[in-house]
């Protein structure tokens, strides 16, 4: 599973989420279909990396207020249709006031979680730019057929779910789904990064946080994808049906977004 990873710098989580075999016999393009964390903290070296990569679409799942705080840094030429969330409630962001409010632990951590994943596909701004991503996939060809690059903060959540809604639509096997958004948890060092993130966390908050509670916050598990689709499938009857009706993914729009990345 090591080459579908991308070590950059300073990006974290960099990966391909294509080249998965497909429920028609067919395989998912590989460099097509790439997801990571937010880059506002890219070095010139990664800028010129994303550069030959020739991106034809960027979508920042990230709230206005997180834009703002950590804004991404661009190569000179920059040129792909950059994707954002206009709506902007001024809220502070749910993972910050679960840190400031609730117990750090790692059975907190893993709740958080699964509340936070069953209600993130029908977040109004997530809707939106969930949608125009997709409308996005089906629209690129020809000399516009360019890779599609999708990330948020950390690049496992936001950035999970829509890739996982990907590979639904492309009839990418359930486990195989899973198991690419389990990589995060290789992708990114976190018992490594566990205590210096502890640390962060207690001068920030004045609280105390355990290695594990921080991996658990950190990290991936099944049961929380598993949350947001069982939510999506209680509110809509199946993923399909969310697609189509809350995302406009329509059999055109699926049979367009199917043609130009299975081979």
């Amino acid at each position: 599973m090591s080459h579908r990873l991308h070590a950059f710098e300073a990006i974290d989580n960099f990966r391909d989420y294509g080249d998965y075999a497909t429920a028609a016999g067919r395989r998912v393009r590989p460099g097509r279909l790439l997801r990571s964390a937010h880059h506002a903290r890219a070095t010139d070296a990664d800028l010129e990396r994303l550069k030959t990569m020739g991106l034809g679409a960027v979508v920042d799942l990230r709230r206005p207020g997180e834009r703002r705080d950590q804004p991404s840094r661009r190569h000179e030429g920059f040129d792909a249709l950059l994707i954002e969330g206009g709506i902007d409630d001024g809220a502070e962001a749910p993972h910050i006031t679960f840190l400031k409010t609730e117990d750090l632990t790692p059975a907190s951590g893993r709740r958080f979680m699964e509340r936070t994943y069953r209600s993130l596909p029908f977040d109004p701004s997530h809707i939106d730019v969930f949608g125009r991503y997709f409308q996005t996939l089906g629209a690129l060809a020809g000399d516009q057929d360019r890779p599609v690059l999708i990330h948020c903060a950390a690049g496992k959540d936001r950035t999970g779910v829509l890739a996982a809604l990907t590979h639904h639509l492309l009839g990418v096997h359930r486990d195989d789904l899973v198991e690419d958004y389990l990589l995060t948890n290789t992708a990114v060092d976190l018992a490594g990064r566990a205590p210096s993130i502890a640390r962060q966390l207690h001068k920030m908050t004045g609280r105390i946080a355990s290695d594990e509670a921080v991996t658990a916050f950190l990290g991936v598990e099944p049961a929380y994808l598993e949350a947001a689709f069982a939510e999506v499938e209680a509110r809509h009857g199946s993923l399909d049906a969310y697609l189509d009706q809350v995302l406009g993914v329509d059999a055109a729009l699926r049979a367009r977004i199917e043609a130009r990345l299975s081979a």
